[in-house]
């Protein structure tokens, strides 16, 4: 269980989240919706403890975030951070690095290092891009090679921050529909979105951060029934036959 209790976080006298209550547990998949500069990557970073929390609390299955060492936390949670670089080295190197949080003194690989990246490849479908170059990818490929990084570590919650950004229609359908398999094999999916009807149509739960707070946190269909939404978004969702979320102005 991670737990997020009365939260308060933000940078130097700037107060970007307050009082941030929130409950996510395992093998569900949660977005985190809200309008530009509300604090969504904020409460990432927070949660990640990369982003001192100036009060509050954050708890992972009962232990305190903040008595906890780095390399602690990242066998814990997996964060994928939105506007990522492409760094000179193959897919199966990059994937290696989420094994990083392991390795002791000399920081060398050993079999079940690589074993378990090679089970991430083939989770995200990307075996055979292993020797590839990153920066010969598109950018669907390119952003299942960082989501393989992140299962290498082998965590009980991943996190991303904007994760279908600059895909295409259909890459941002593959991903949803990997992380939704991720959520349902007993991962905890987080995911910071501006696309609602994704959102909607492939989390369990919703999170709307408005005015530094959460505003709403439910189901979708709950959601899509309550006011929340065109209060903060200006739109109605509505879930048509089919079974698909969209919204209208």
């Amino acid at each position: 269980m991670l737990e997020l209790k009365h939260l308060r976080a933000g940078y130097g006298d700037q107060t970007v989240l307050r009082d941030v209550s929130l409950t996510l547990s395992p093998g569900t998949l949660t977005t985190v919706v809200g309008v530009n500069g509300c604090g969504k990557s904020t409460l990432l970073k927070a949660m990640l403890g990369i982003l001192p929390h100036a009060a509050g609390e954050i708890l992972i299955d009962g232990v305190s975030l903040s008595d906890m060492k780095r390399n602690e936390i990242a066998q814990r949670i997996a964060y994928l951070s939105q506007g990522k670089s492409t760094p000179d080295m193959t897919v199966s190197q990059m994937v290696l690095h989420g094994r990083f949080p392991y390795l002791s003194y000399p920081r060398r690989y050993k079999a079940h290092d690589r074993e378990v990246a090679r089970g991430a490849m083939e989770t995200v479908g990307i075996t055979h891009l292993a020797d590839k170059p990153l920066c010969e990818l598109s950018g669907g490929m390119r952003q299942n090679a960082y989501l393989a990084m992140a299962l290498a570590q082998q965590t009980d919650y991943v996190l991303l921050d904007e994760p279908t950004t600059y895909l295409d229609v259909s890459h941002q359908l593959e991903l949803m529909r990997l992380l939704r398999s991720l959520a349902d094999a007993g991962r905890g999916i987080v995911a910071v979105m501006h696309d609602l009807p994704l959102a909607f149509d492939f989390s369990d739960s919703i999170a709307v951060i408005r005015d530094g707070g959460i505003a709403a946190y439910g189901a979708p269909q709950t959601l899509a029934d309550s006011p929340v939404i065109r209060e903060t978004f200006g739109v109605e969702m509505s879930r048509l036959k089919d079974g698909h979320f969209r919204y209208q102005y």
